[in-house]
């Protein structure tokens, strides 16, 4: 037993050594930027941001159509619309392959797919549960573990996970959507000291309440999910807004970006 505790002690001291991280500013001009949830809200604000720095931008999502308009407002060259479904690995590897073949590398990846699921513990019902920890959790992780190949033979590359900032609340009826998050936020974490010796940064954003067609998506009790944003009492941000503060992790190799006000768990100041 004390060996196995010296063991673990000695591992965790090696994977954790943040003085010694290599935190890499990134120059996004230039840069392959594949963004997923790339249809609308966050992703689509995050992809014409980064183009707007000067990257060029792989749109990933299911809604074809809306992908590929947004390409072409953003310019064919610069940008391409893949259809993919971020939960299928056979999907997910093709578009990977797919902005290899146009772009020729990958310098950063943004997770912006996500769904919320809002319903009392005893009433959540368990294939919502897997369907919202299939796309909130497990599909970043299939999406980093697709890209980082590429990433390590550049030795570089900039990896964000779009979290939420109710992971800092216990608000009733959150509990699945929380909890997937909350997941999202230890495996961002672990991801990030994992990778800090390979010039590849990990980071998470946190947005608050977001003009998107969010709330309207949900699982379960959408009315319900409704209520809990207006009893909030938090300004919804732009998309824009959060965009910003991606490109600015992208940019920064940041270990978190958030959009939430100090009295509810953030760093904005009112």
């Amino acid at each position: 037993m004390a060996v196995a505790r010296l063991q673990i002690a000695t591992a965790l001291h090696a994977t954790i050594p943040y003085s010694h991280m290599r935190i890499l500013p990134m120059d996004i001009n230039g840069s392959v930027v594949l963004v997923t949830g790339a249809s609308s809200g966050i992703g689509a604000a995050t992809a014409r941001a980064a183009s707007e720095a000067g990257a060029r931008v792989a749109l990933i999502a299911r809604r074809e159509e809306h992908i590929r308009r947004l390409a072409l407002e953003l310019g064919q060259p610069v940008a391409i619309a893949v259809p993919c479904d971020v939960t299928d690995r056979t999907q997910v590897q093709k578009a990977v392959q797919a902005t290899i073949q146009k772009f020729g590398q990958i310098d950063a990846l943004v997770n912006s797919a996500g769904q919320g699921l809002q319903a009392s513990i005893d009433a959540i019902d368990l294939d919502d549960f897997r369907s919202i920890l299939e796309l909130n959790l497990v599909a970043p992780l299939m999406m980093t573990q697709a890209v980082l190949p590429h990433m390590r033979k550049q030795a570089a590359g900039a990896i964000v996970n779009v979290g939420s900032g109710i992971v800092w609340s216990t608000l009733p009826g959150s509990g699945a959507y929380s909890a997937s998050k909350a997941a999202l936020q230890k495996l961002t974490a672990i991801a990030r000291a994992e990778l800090a010796g390979e010039g590849i940064t990990v980071s998470m954003m946190f947005p608050s309440i977001t003009e998107t067609e969010f709330v309207g998506t949900v699982r379960g009790d959408v009315e319900g999910a409704r209520r809990m944003e207006t009893a909030s009492g938090l300004v919804p941000h732009s998309p824009k807004n959060v965009a910003d503060a991606i490109v600015g992790l992208l940019k920064s190799g940041a270990a978190q970006a958030d959009l939430l006000p100090e009295e509810f768990g953030g760093t904005l100041k009112s």
